[in-house]
């Protein structure tokens, strides 16, 4: 991955490529600039040995392609697209393969920015919705397809798992099985997944039937919080989908957030093991505090418990990110929010500083107090991104701030 999509030579031998911070490129002559239009508006199909240039920034520039071959790495994927956020990356994907009338199925929760943009704006235009949860069986959510009126127009199934803020998991075959289901000679039903809170490395959808995995590259893949992008990962036929209409909207990431992104991929697998890490001790010191109620954190699943067999094929790690009850209500959870010091109160995560948030009243406070009651979001929860840090000094200010509650 480390020098995967780049030629020094190209570039007067920079070891590290150069931010090509142009809006627009020169073409050798008028017949490559016809050639490279003709690819770049589907015209015609690329060459096998053709060698295509670059024409617009929006369109494509070297930084972005760099990162997007890189990226295609960790999940194996064919291609890549990569944009100015990772709402950007979630809305083009679920632009380009909804139509009105068609019937989108999805998880609940999701991050709380894509929950506002299904059932605020899709469904604004024409988009039917059905919901599922985490402890919804495959008849459960079978069911509510066909109760919903438009089980013949289901055309993706959109899952975020394992689920912010609880860490509940979604077996991702299963919803494989449900697509098949209802797929057809001429239509396939789309599986997409949020792989956000599993970053690259501890978790890889397509090997379990996803046709497109989703990434906000601000958490894990940018890792310093100084960056706003987002990724869409899949095959090439799906994503030149994508490509073309991320063109038309004009929401790709600039080449100086590809830069710092391909910054940031040196040294993700050893941040992220890092963090896990961390989160491992810092787990086992939550789990038997006398002020915490209950510790949502896949590396504490019982054995005994269903998600455990699914956290075990899904998952190559439990990952850096920790939820828990304090004893008590909204007042003791923001006493230990606002006692800690070296933990910061912010949301977004996967940095390399842990953060600290409440959902019910941060991320999560446009759901309704009915659907966070059966997600388990309650007053008193509080979500935690474990960070680099040294263990010892983030389990030692946790144990501070809840000897303030």
């Amino acid at each position: 991955m480390m020098s995967y999509g780049y030629k020094p030579e190209l570039s007067e031998g920079a070891i590290k490529s150069p931010i090509f911070q142009t809006s627009t490129f020169v073409f050798r002559n008028a017949e490559a600039g016809k050639a490279f239009f003709e690819v770049a508006y589907g015209l015609r199909e690329k060459g096998k040995s053709e060698e295509l240039g670059l024409i617009y920034s929006r369109i494509n520039n070297p930084d972005l392609e760099i990162l997007e071959n890189r990226l295609t790495l960790w999940d194996e994927a064919e291609e890549c697209a990569v944009f100015a956020s990772g709402m950007a990356a979630v809305t083009t994907v679920l632009m380009e393969f909804l139509t009105p009338g068609a019937l989108l199925l999805h998880s609940c929760p999701v991050y709380g920015g894509t929950e506002h943009f299904i059932e605020k704006i899709l469904v604004k235009r024409g988009i039917h919705c059905v919901t599922f949860y985490p402890t919804d069986s495959k008849s459960d959510i079978l069911r509510k397809i066909r109760e919903s009126g438009h089980a013949d127009d289901l055309a993706m199934v959109f899952l975020e798992t394992p689920a912010n803020p609880t860490n509940a998991i979604i077996d991702m075959t299963m919803c494989r099985e449900i697509a098949d289901a209802f797929s057809t000679k001429e239509k396939r039903v789309l599986v997409a997944v949020d792989n956000t809170y599993m970053g690259p490395l501890w978790q890889h959808p397509l090997k379990f039937g996803a046709d497109l995995v989703v990434y906000s590259a601000t958490k894990y893949i940018g890792g310093h919080s100084d960056v706003i992008a987002g990724a869409c990962l899949g095959s090439a036929a799906l994503i030149k989908r994508v490509k073309t209409l991320r063109t038309f909207l004009g929401n790709m990431a600039g080449p100086w957030s590809g830069w710092l992104l391909l910054r940031s991929l040196e040294t993700l697998k050893v941040r992220m093991e890092c963090q896990a890490g961390n989160a491992i001790r810092v787990a086992d010191f939550l789990k038997g505090h006398p002020k915490v109620e209950k510790v949502y954190y896949l590396g504490l699943i019982p054995e005994c418990d269903k998600q455990y067999a699914l956290y075990r094929r899904q998952c190559s790690s439990p990952g850096a990110m920790i939820s828990f009850d304090v004893r008590g209500t909204e007042t003791h959870a923001f006493r230990f929010l606002n006692a800690l010091r070296l933990i910061r109160l912010a949301v977004s995560l996967g940095g390399t500083e842990s953060l600290a948030e409440h959902p019910a009243t941060m991320t999560h406070a446009e759901v309704p107090p009915e659907e966070r009651a059966v997600m388990s979001i309650s007053e008193k929860l509080i979500r935690l991104s474990i960070g680099v840090e040294n263990a010892s000094d983030i389990i030692y200010d946790i144990d501070q701030a809840l000897a303030q509650v």
